[in-house]
């Protein structure tokens, strides 16, 4: 079974109930695999969280495998964004860091914004059009 690290894109969509990621995560929790967010989700959730969303919010990201950030993965994520832009590709600091935990730890990233994660080493889950 596979583990799953969602980008903050699918966090916020399923805390929403928006665009059937909700079903989605459900239906591959069923299935056997494992749901995983890092501490850049954990960040950008709370800081777009209105307060009354926090019970629910708290709630959901702890349900999920927690992976650090740590020395190793930090490096990695310094070196994906050197070396794309190296290669005039602009990456976030927080796009590689989540890239890097993914890799690190041989995750399969779900996200909604593939041209975000040009990395050929990141094993990718292609989302369903909702």
């Amino acid at each position: 079974m596979a583990t799953y690290l969602l980008d903050t894109s699918v966090i916020i969509d399923t805390l929403n109930s928006k665009r059937g990621r909700r079903d989605l995560l459900l239906g591959l929790v069923k299935q056997g695999h494992l749901l995983a967010c890092c501490s850049i989700n954990v960040t950008e959730v709370y800081a777009g969280m209105r307060p009354k969303e926090q019970t629910a919010t708290e709630e959901f990201l702890r349900s999920l495998e927690y992976y650090h950030l740590s020395w190793p993965v930090a490096r990695l994520a310094g070196l994906l964004k050197r070396d794309h832009a190296r290669k005039g590709t602009t990456i976030t600091v927080s796009d590689a860091s989540v890239a890097a935990v993914a890799i690190a730890h041989q995750l399969t990233l779900m996200t909604d914004n593939v041209k975000d994660f040009p990395m050929n080493e990141l094993s990718l889950y292609s989302l369903p059009v909702a």
